[in-house]
């Protein structure tokens, strides 16, 4: 069949072009609709979680080199642990190259610190045995009181603290509270990704000496509950 010239052109042009992928009005990306999601829960943060985020973990996997690309212009590097299923954000190492901050560094208080270490010492102990890392509120008080001299506060001081660490942690997802349960939590196993076994050696040898009432060599600590970079 014979087309008119103006049909031939259209005809033309539209063979072979991509399906739109406009969602809504003056839409210039080029992300599907579940790529996109992912992508907003990756910068939400502070994880992709396959387990709480099922329908989002495949898509993921399935456009990983589209999102490492899109993060890539934000200077973001996108970290994935497949055995896991868990996946997030952090700034790429860009050497001597100056470049805007997205994401900020979470500011933790020494207790904070030492909630964060006996979380990440007991998922090892969890993983280490095939089991699930729960743990409940009154058993981080108990197993912290051994820093409570450090913290430099009296008993119902420090526990109010220790109570204000774990909101703070599970606002950031590391603790997820277990249904049907007021005061029992699982680890997430992002903790695993956030602290290798040197940060948690490190640590731990700094946390033991102040538990004693030593000055580490390194490190003068204040007595306070004052905040650092973490």
């Amino acid at each position: 069949m014979n087309l008119p010239d103006d049909d031939v052109a259209d005809a033309t042009a539209t063979e072979g072009a991509p399906p739109s992928t406009a969602l809504f009005m003056n839409d210039s990306g080029e992300l599907a609709l579940d790529t996109r999601r992912a992508l907003v829960q990756l910068l939400a943060g502070p994880s992709l979680d396959g387990r709480r985020h099922a329908k989002l973990w495949p898509v993921l996997l399935r456009d990983e080199v589209a999102l490492r690309k899109r993060l890539s212009e934000l200077f973001l590097e996108l970290v994935i642990d497949r055995d896991m299923q868990v996946a997030f954000t952090r700034q790429a190492d860009t050497g001597d190259l100056e470049v805007p901050l997205l994401l900020r560094r979470a500011q933790l208080t020494f207790i904070d610190s030492v909630l964060v270490l006996y979380l990440r010492q007991r998922l090892t102990h969890a993983e280490a045995h095939s089991e699930r890392a729960v743990v409940s509120s009154d058993e981080i008080v108990d197993n912290l009181t051994l820093y409570e001299r450090a913290a430099s506060t009296d008993r119902a001081g420090f526990t109010k603290r220790v109570h204000a660490s774990v909101e703070k942690v599970k606002k950031h997802n590391i603790l997820q509270k277990i249904r049907a349960s007021d005061d029992r939590y699982e680890i997430s196993p992002t903790l695993k990704l956030l602290f290798s076994a040197e940060d948690i050696q490190t640590l731990t040898a700094l946390y033991q000496h102040m538990a004693a009432g030593e000055a580490d060599p390194g490190k003068q600590p204040s007595g306070d509950d004052s905040e650092e970079e973490a």
